[in-house]
């Protein structure tokens, strides 16, 4: 789903419709979830109607992503927006996993895939396996992680690689430093 013209698809009502469909959702599915009518989540769906941050609540949670995901952290310039994102621009994602800090360095959710920028604190970890429906290649750039894939446990060191194909993972930091890790997710999750 590549954009012709990338300053159109930044918008909010873009990402909503990215990550409504990446989740199989219909606009039906989400109208009922919110008690509203499926063209008033079509006008959403294309920055006709603007939600209330009630909706915008509801939204995120139908779609299980944390509500700060719909928000933009810093605006780009009007000749960076859909090419850029600065460092300090960057918006906050992800599971909402206690010990993991997520960000989109993507400029948007529109297209084919997302990249991530990760960062896991000491001494955290996640539990309980995760399933997604992607395909996802991550690149360790600084700390140690220990990853385990369909079962298996690999110990991750800075500019190892690794690629999860729909399999359940776990991540485990256990060390004194933080890890992070640049992750390329398809289609986009969050």
């Amino acid at each position: 789903m590549l954009q012709s013209d990338p300053t159109t698809a930044h918008s909010l009502g873009a990402d909503l419709r990215a990550l409504r469909k990446a989740r199989g959702l219909t606009l039906q599915d989400v109208a009922d979830a919110l008690g509203r009518s499926v063209g008033w989540v079509s006008q959403v769906e294309r920055d006709l109607s603007e939600p209330s941050i009630t909706d915008l609540r509801h939204i995120a949670a139908k779609l299980d992503i944390a509500v700060s995901t719909l928000f933009r952290r810093g605006a780009a310039p009007a000749n960076e927006e859909g090419y850029v994102v600065r460092s300090g621009a960057r918006r906050p994602i992800g599971s909402r996993t206690a010990g993991l800090v997520e960000e989109l360095l993507s400029p948007d959710l529109t297209d084919d895939f997302e990249m991530v920028h990760s960062t896991f604190e000491p001494h955290s970890e996640i539990t309980q396996a995760v399933t997604r429906p992607t395909q996802e290649v991550g690149y360790l750039v600084s700390g140690r992680l220990d990853l385990e894939i369909a079962g298996q446990t690999f110990a991750i060191a800075p500019g190892d690689s690794f690629r999860i194909r729909g399999e359940p993972f776990r991540w485990k930091n256990p060390y004194d430093a933080p890890a992070v890790a640049i992750w390329v997710i398809a289609p986009p999750i969050y």
